[in-house]
């Protein structure tokens, strides 16, 4: 059986909402590398909604391109047949450039540029895209494994709960080498399960939770892998790479 385009619709992964001191993104203070995440997502999505609008190609542009780039369960469990040899593999990261449309890109990347500026100044920006990418795929894998609806996966918010998960692990080391209370981190954390909690409900069940823990575990643990450590935690951050 091949994917089927008239699916249910994506499933989207709503971007989190960062704790208090989320930095301010100001015109030259977010480095290249993370603009250029930003303006892969950018492009697709323009090119997409110009095309829903009959500006460009056709407008089942978007329809073809959840079929052949967001993340289908069902093609891991081998009830349906890839659209192209390698596919199965390829959604683990192609899902994490496309979004259900204009706005839901535009709240994902303003999260990506906000967390990516912050994360750059710990761990530096490539390692920050390579947060990006392998968090993506830590969404993916949890998502796979915990969802059972089949409807497709799409956006990047998986992958901004893995900026999370890094940038909670280094509070987390810092206040526990600087002796500091871990009240704070854990009522931002309380928080975040709540907000996932209430727009599950708001969006009847809509929502790729499974995406969002995956990412932030994927990214908790390549913070543990790198031992970093924020720098308003007591300690020095590792060196940018």
């Amino acid at each position: 059986m091949s994917i089927d385009p008239d699916s249910p619709p994506p499933r989207r992964p709503l971007p989190p909402r960062p704790a208090s001191g989320r930095p301010a993104v100001g015109p030259g203070s977010v480095p290249g590398p993370i603009w250029l995440l930003v303006g892969i997502c950018a492009a697709i999505e323009l090119a997409l909604t110009a095309a829903d609008n009959g500006l460009i190609g056709a407008p089942d542009w978007r329809q073809w391109a959840v079929a052949y780039g967001g993340f289908h369960t069902p093609l891991i469990s081998g009830s349906w047949a890839p659209l192209f040899e390698g596919q199965r593999w390829t959604m683990f990261l192609t899902h994490a450039f496309l979004h259900g449309d204009l706005m839901h890109m535009v709240m994902n990347m303003v999260v990506v540029l906000a967390l990516g500026k912050l994360l750059s100044g710990i761990i530096g920006p490539w390692r920050t895209v390579a947060t990006f990418l392998v968090t993506a795929v830590g969404g993916g894998a949890v998502f796979a494994l915990l969802n059972t609806s089949g409807a497709p996966m799409v956006g990047a918010s998986g992958a901004a709960f893995g900026f999370i998960g890094v940038w909670k692990y280094a509070e987390w080391y810092g206040r526990r080498q600087a002796g500091a209370p871990l009240q704070p981190l854990l009522a931002s954390l309380g928080a975040l399960v709540i907000a996932n909690v209430a727009i599950w409900f708001y969006l009847e069940g809509l929502l790729a939770w499974e995406a969002h823990l995956g990412g932030f575990v994927t990214g908790w643990a390549m913070g543990w892998m790198w031992r970093i450590t924020a720098p308003d935690a007591g300690r020095p951050a590792a060196p940018p790479a």
